[in-house]
């Protein structure tokens, strides 16, 4: 069966009707032709508001895209800020527990040395109080042989020790008659170092 040369013509032009159509609906929908309300009219269907003229999605997305980026850049600022704050805060935090770690070795070395000036002090108190005794039982004259090659306050330590043991028991202090048996230049230093300490 043949076909003719004018209905292979009308074929052909239906065929390129077809694609043409084909062609512009596809065009339309890539977003490179714009049919507008005719296609809607055509399709049917009421125009979306994102498809109305002089309202392109595009330049909504693209300034809902600034609007957020701008917030997201302040964010970032912001926490830039934070971080930047925190970390000056750890430097003044660090500082200070330096200092305060100075402070308290200060403060250790310090109670070392009361507690050692204290087991000195309370060994020093044990012995003017032995040397005290010894030479309240001792002859005066023989005492005060023996305190001469003393230090000077020692000597007086053990005087006002001497003074002190007396009055406790209720007895006269022989420290007044001692100073008179010391050399008149010694004892009077002693009397005038006695004013002063």
């Amino acid at each position: 069966m043949a076909v003719s040369n004018q209905s292979k013509i009308i074929y052909l032009f239906v065929l390129i009707i077809f694609l043409a159509g084909v062609s512009v609906f596809w065009l339309d929908n890539i977003g490179l032709i714009d049919l507008g309300p005719k296609m809607n009219l055509l399709k049917g269907d009421e125009p979306l508001s994102l498809d109305a003229p002089g309202d392109e999605p595009s330049l909504i997305e693209k300034e809902e895209f600034g609007k957020e980026k701008e917030k997201l850049i302040e964010r970032i600022e912001d926490l830039d800020k934070r971080e930047a704050l925190l970390a000056e805060k750890e430097k003044e935090i660090s500082s200070e527990r330096d200092k305060l770690e100075q402070i308290r070795k200060g403060l250790e070395l310090e109670q070392k040395k009361l507690e050692n000036d204290r087991k000195k002090d309370s060994g020093y108190r044990k012995n003017v109080i032995v040397l005290s005794n010894k030479v309240s039982n001792m002859p005066p004259e023989d005492a005060v042989k023996i305190m001469s090659n003393w230090d000077d306050p020692l000597i007086i330590d053990v005087l006002r020790q001497m003074d002190a043991d007396a009055e406790n028991a209720g007895r006269m202090s022989i420290t007044s008659y001692l100073m008179t048996l010391f050399p008149k230049e010694k004892a009077s230093r002693i009397m005038y170092l006695m004013t002063q300490l």
